[in-house]
């Protein structure tokens, strides 16, 4: 999913780049800044991740809103009305959102907190305009924090040695992480997705005899993929 929402982003950015250049040389006069032209801030990212993530609620949503504001700075509906459903529409989807979602329940809440002040130190990875990779080959693991800002993180724990609960902190702004976890776990995961999402592609049953990953995420246009 990470890898298609890469290459949506670099068709978009290679589309833009030859606008301008034709643009600069005149052999075209495009108006890429045309009435309403911010619009496409939120259309183009949220059309990206209603293809590129399985969680597309929130993307379709603003995809929606996205093209209502483009279709009012276009005189075509009323923009005065459009901006005054939009708050009311929203607090509506969100709370229908809390309804429905399945949420992180107390007892695990609890747990992450208890992992965060347990005083172990989480390992650190962060790829800005990058990549990085972990990979932990028959050594124990105690935790990591990562981070993906424009670049992508890889996280793999396929065969590494967990012994006890663990906290992974996953934040992926304008990008993309990947966690690859071994089979004798469990997973839980805790995501607060803006124009992203987190995907957990592990599909285990729970297993109170083996230990616990839990993960912690924030997407902002960008997400997190557990396989």
């Amino acid at each position: 999913m990470r890898k298609i929402g890469n290459t949506l982003w670099g068709i978009v950015l290679v589309i833009i780049g030859v606008i301008l250049t034709l643009n600069a040389l005149e052999i075209t006069n495009i108006n890429i800044f045309f009435e309403g032209w911010w619009t496409l801030l939120i259309i183009i990212p949220s059309a990206i991740e209603l293809i590129a993530r399985e969680n597309k609620f929130w993307s379709a949503v603003w995809l929606v809103i996205g093209i209502l504001l483009l279709l009012s700075c276009r005189d075509i509906l009323d923009f005065n009305l459009i901006w005054k459903l939009t708050i009311p529409v929203l607090i509506i989807l969100l709370g229908i959102n809390l309804i429905f979602k399945d949420k992180f329940d107390k007892k695990v809440e609890k747990k992450s907190k208890e992992l965060k002040n347990n005083g172990t130190k989480l390992e650190e990875y962060c790829a800005t305009f990058g990549e990085v990779k972990g990979d932990y080959n028959n050594q124990e693991f105690n935790g990591a924090n990562l981070t993906a800002v424009f670049g992508s993180t890889d996280l793999d724990l396929r065969n590494a040695i967990i012994k006890e609960d663990k906290l992974v902190k996953a934040c992926a702004v304008f990008g993309g992480i990947e966690i690859l976890v071994p089979e004798n776990v469990n997973i839980k995961v805790k995501s607060t997705p803006i124009f992203g999402g987190t995907s957990n592609k592990t599909g285990r049953k729970y297993d109170e005899k083996l230990p616990t990953i839990y993960i912690d995420s924030f997407c902002m246009f960008g997400g997190v993929d557990i396989k």
